[in-house]
């Protein structure tokens, strides 16, 4: 199943930290947009809008559990 992978739902728990953070903390701010675009290019090559060999496919998923992990460092440091 096809699906985006949306922050606060994958971590309901911080939700409220998430928009907050979002409004007032320019890093996590650049770290939420940076999971935003890539979560959606993903999306876009997995629902075929979007062509791309499952290499890059691949290396883009695992950038985003990267990127997924260091925003909840983020999230539970704060």
């Amino acid at each position: 199943m096809i699906q985006k992978h949306i922050l606060t739902e994958e971590f309901p728990e911080f939700a409220e930290k998430i928009h907050t953070l979002k409004v007032e903390d320019a890093h996590f701010k650049k770290l939420f947009d940076e999971f935003d675009e890539l979560d959606h290019e993903i999306y876009r090559i997995e629902s075929d809008a979007e062509p791309a060999a499952d290499e890059t496919l691949n290396d883009l998923r695992v950038k985003r559990v990267h990127l997924k992990d260091g925003i909840y460092q983020y999230l539970t440091s704060k």
